[in-house]
This record gives structure tokens, C-alpha cells and sequence, in this order.
């Protein structure tokens, strides 16, 4: 796994998850077996590669199968790119997210699992461009948001502190990331948690130090947007550095 700022890249065995959500947009290349998606609608696909927009509800089955994972900070500029890729109804659907995704199915071919990750986002949006969103008062909030994630972050304050109302601030965050500030909120704190065990915390000092309740809390959201327990993916994990 590979954590940088705008983007986090897994690359490993695919396995089972129930439906779930993420915050980021998720990229995924399958480079060894097969991988079966399902929309919130039933659907089911197999698919060499798809595109999934952020809150897009979904479940994956490939066991035995290996893939590259690509998750798209929204607040990032080629987050937001790819976001863009879906308009209207068809962000939820399953055959948006195959065919949004088709210029990256060549990228399987590359030599290397970081490769087929990086060969990916350029065919889909030129390469990762960790850039920020634009509207100056909400990028404020966001940088706030950052600061402030070891304890509670309130819309309220967030708004008085970049001279918006709360309203205002909220609508920001949702046209330019897709999110509620909530859902946000949740992201945020979970990319911290996952950045403190990268340097060696337990999940309960990075539950804590991240903002969330308790472990429980954190097990929780991480349910929520990748389908999966933390337990069950970070004791398999190597990160690369």
C-alpha cells in the first residue's frame, strides 16, 4: 500500500466485501484472475477494469484474484477529474463504471503493480496532480479541517472561521467534492488513522489520535467505505515508503 497526499494505491488479492461506499473515487485494474462487481441495483459484472465515483454504492467478488486499488482524494484536483468522468444517474450504475474505466485496461499489461496504478491515471486524467480544490474559502476549511482532526470539527466553527455560513460552507462541500461535510469528515479521519499505523500505531492509539471515539468507531467507518474490518486488511498490508 502506498499513501501520498490526493492518492492511496493498494495493490494485492481482491477477495470478498459486502456493499459499501467510499468517499474517494476508486479506480480498480484487475491483473490476475477475475473480479465480479454489483451495483446497488443488483447488477453484476465482470470487469477488467472500472472507475467508481465517489459514494457510489457497490460490492466486489474476486477470490483469488489480484488487482491494483487507486483511491482518489475528492478534494484533490485529479479526484476531482475523475469525478467528472459521471454526470446525473449513471454515477451509480455499473456499466458507467466499466466503460469510464476502459483507457486503463491496457495498463494491466504493465511490467509492474506500481506501474499499472500510475500507467492507469494517466490514461484516465494524465497522471496524479495532487492539486487542491478551488474555491479559496473552502480550501481554508479543509486545511483547518486537518489541523483540528485529534479532536472534534464542527461545520459551525469551520464556517465562522472562513467567514461563511455553515449552510454556504456545506453546499461548498458538496458541489465541489461530492460529499456531505460529514462523509467528509469520515474520509479525513480515516486517511489519518491509516498514516498513523503506517508509522507504527495500534488501531486503537490511531482510533484516539485520529479523532474517532474509539477503535470501534474506526472499525466502523472503515467498514463503511471499504467493506471490509481494518483488522482484516491492515495485518496484511507492506507499505511502501
Amino acid at each position: 500500500m502506498t499513501l501520498e497526499p490526493g492518492c492511496l494505491m493498494f495493490a494485492g488479492g481482491v477477495g470478498i466485501t459486502g456493499l459499501h461506499s467510499h468517499a474517494a473515487v476508486q479506480l480498480m485494474v484487475v491483473t490476475e484472475g477475475q473480479v465480479e462487481l454489483q451495483d446497488l441495483y443488483g447488477q453484476r459484472l465482470v470487469v477488467r477494469a472500472a472507475l467508481i465515483p465517489t459514494r457510489a454504492v457497490h460490492a466486489v467478488h474476486g477470490p483469488g484474484a489480484t488487482a491494483v486499488f487507486v483511491y482518489c482524494d475528492p478534494d484533490a484536483l485529479l479526484g476531482r477529474t475523475l469525478q467528472d468522468c459521471f454526470t446525473g444517474k449513471q454515477r451509480d450504475r455499473l456499466g458507467a463504471w466499466a466503460a469510464a474505466a476502459g483507457p486503463a485496461q491496457r495498463a494491466a499489461e504493465a511490467p509492474t503493480q506500481d506501474r499499472v496504478g500510475q500507467e492507469s491515471l494517466r490514461a484516465l486524467a494524465g497522471g496524479p496532480r495532487p492539486v487542491r480544490v478551488g474555491h479559496p474559502a473552502l480550501r481554508r476549511a479543509i486545511d483547518r479541517t486537518q489541523s483540528l482532526l485529534g479532536g472534534p470539527v464542527r461545520l459551525q466553527d469551520l464556517a465562522a472561521a472562513v467567514d461563511l455560513s455553515p449552510s454556504r460552507l456545506g453546499h461548498l462541500f458538496a458541489e465541489e467534492l461530492g460529499l456531505s461535510f460529514p462523509v467528509y469528515l469520515r474520509w479525513a479521519r480515516l486517511r489519518r488513522a491509516m498514516e498513523l499505523v503506517r508509522e507504527g500505531a495500534t488501531l486503537t492509539e490511531a482510533a484516539h489520535r485520529a479523532g474517532f471515539a474509539d477503535s470501534s468507531h474506526l472499525t466502523r467507518v472503515f467498514h463503511e467505505m471499504f467493506g471490509l474490518a481494518p483488522s482484516v486488511v491492515l495485518r496484511s498490508i507492506r507499505w511502501n515508503t
